[in-house]
This record gives C-alpha cells, sequence and structure tokens, in this order.
C-alpha cells in the first residue's frame, strides 16, 4: 500500500499548487457536510477540513514546511478577511457608539478571561514556559496572535493552532450557550462569537444577521488590540 502510495503522490507532490487544492477542497466537502447536516454547528467546515487533511499528511510523509509551500496563499488571506469584516461593522457605526460601555466591559472580561484562564491551565499541569507564552494570545485573531507570541517569547505555530482550536469550540458552541441564557439580541451574540472565537465563531453569526456581523467584526478587532497591550504585562507580572 505504501508503495502504490509512494508511486502516485511523487510526481505530484513538488507543486506548491497541490496544496492549496487539497486544502480549498477539504473545505468545499466540509461545507457539503454541514449543509447535508442542516447546518449543524458540529459540523463545523474548518475541523472537518482538518480532519482531512492531517491523515493525508501523514500518509503521505509531508513535512509542515512542504504542506505550507503551497497552503501559504491561503495564510495570507487571513489578514485581508480580518478587515473585510469591517463593511458590516459601517454600516452599522451608530448602533455600535449607543452602547461603548457594555463593549467595554464585556471585552474586557472576555479578554482577561481567555489569557488568565491560559496562563492558570498551563500552570496547573505542570507546562512549560514556551507553552505558557504560546497559549497566553490565543483568543485573539490568529494573524494578530502569532505575531503576539513572537514577541512575547511564544511559538507562533502553537499559538496559531490554539487559537483555531479555541475558535472551533467557540463556533460549535457560542450559539447555544447563548440560547440557553435565552440571549437572543444579534449584537451579543456577534459581539461574543468575536471576542470568544475571533474569525472562526464569527463566520458562524455573521451569515445569520449583519448586526451580529458588525459586533462580531468589533470583537475580533478590539480583542486583538487589547489582548496585544495586556498579554505583555500580565506575562510580565505572572509568567
Amino acid at each position: 500500500m505504501r508503495d502504490l502510495v509512494a508511486a502516485v503522490w511523487t510526481p505530484l507532490q513538488p507543486s506548491p499548487l497541490l496544496w492549496l487544492t487539497l486544502t480549498i477542497g477539504a473545505y468545499v466537502l466540509g461545507l457539503r457536510i454541514q449543509r447535508r447536516c442542516n447546518d449543524s454547528p458540529l459540523a463545523n467546515p474548518v475541523l472537518i477540513a482538518i480532519l482531512v487533511i492531517i491523515p493525508i499528511l501523514r500518509l503521505t510523509h509531508t513535512t509542515y514546511a512542504n504542506y505550507f509551500s503551497g497552503a501559504r496563499f491561503i495564510h495570507m488571506l487571513l489578514g485581508p478577511a480580518t478587515v473585510a469584516l469591517a463593511v458590516p461593522l459601517a454600516r452599522h457605526l451608530p448602533q455600535v457608539r449607543r452602547i461603548p460601555m457594555g463593549v467595554a466591559l464585556s471585552l474586557l472580561a472576555g479578554s482577561l478571561t481567555s489569557i488568565v484562564s491560559g496562563i492558570a491551565i498551563v500552570r496547573l499541569f505542570g507546562g512549560t514556559r514556551d507553552v505558557m507564552l504560546s497559549i497566553a494570545p490565543k483568543a485573539a485573531t490568529t494573524p494578530i496572535a502569532m505575531p503576539i507570541a513572537g514577541e512575547i517569547g511564544g511559538i507562533p505555530a502553537l499559538t496559531a493552532t490554539m487559537a483555531i482550536a479555541g475558535g472551533i469550540v467557540a463556533a460549535i458552541c457560542v450559539q447555544a450557550t447563548l440560547r440557553r441564557l435565552r440571549i437572543d439580541d444579534w449584537r451579543i451574540q456577534g459581539f461574543a462569537a468575536g471576542v470568544s472565537g475571533s474569525g472562526l465563531a464569527a463566520a458562524r453569526v455573521a451569515p445569520l444577521h449583519s448586526l451580529a456581523a458588525a459586533f462580531a467584526a468589533l470583537g475580533i478587532g478590539l480583542n486583538g488590540l487589547l489582548t496585544a497591550m495586556i498579554v505583555p504585562l500580565v506575562v510580565r507580572i505572572w509568567a
């Protein structure tokens, strides 16, 4: 079986477009599976794509560097995709201005909870300082979290992994949690998704209502800014 895989795979592997195509294809497959599951948050397309790509990487003995040589085109779009969320935010700017105190308090609570809980969990289980510094900025969107981790001495690749994992969990849980709390305000749903799960959770709520998309964008941007300011201070004091 391995010889057959090697014979088929070896001629294809040098092409950087191979991994780009497979990654996009895996995500499209995830979207189709989610639609077949009646748009269930449990059938998260990003999670499905990861579960498809990892076995292929292991079976073909492909290193992360080789995979990233093709998938980096998607990585380059993370920043523009995050900035694009400013469009619904601009459309609903008057509504955002009406609740500055509520936004500030919930942002501070969400950001501090993520940073402190991440460091506390690593310390509780005896993790190394590198892991602690990598997990601290996990709630910020990936393009912001990775540079923060690099600046404070963490491992950006690990930070990206934790940010994506946290985003998937938030995308799955945020609506169900708010529904149990009987919170149906689109502003709260969007802001909670943006602060707790960045782009992945925002992508879950943004198509449901333009107001949710606006507040998700606000949550992502402000949480990234606040995380960049708070993480170095918390790490210096506690970690």
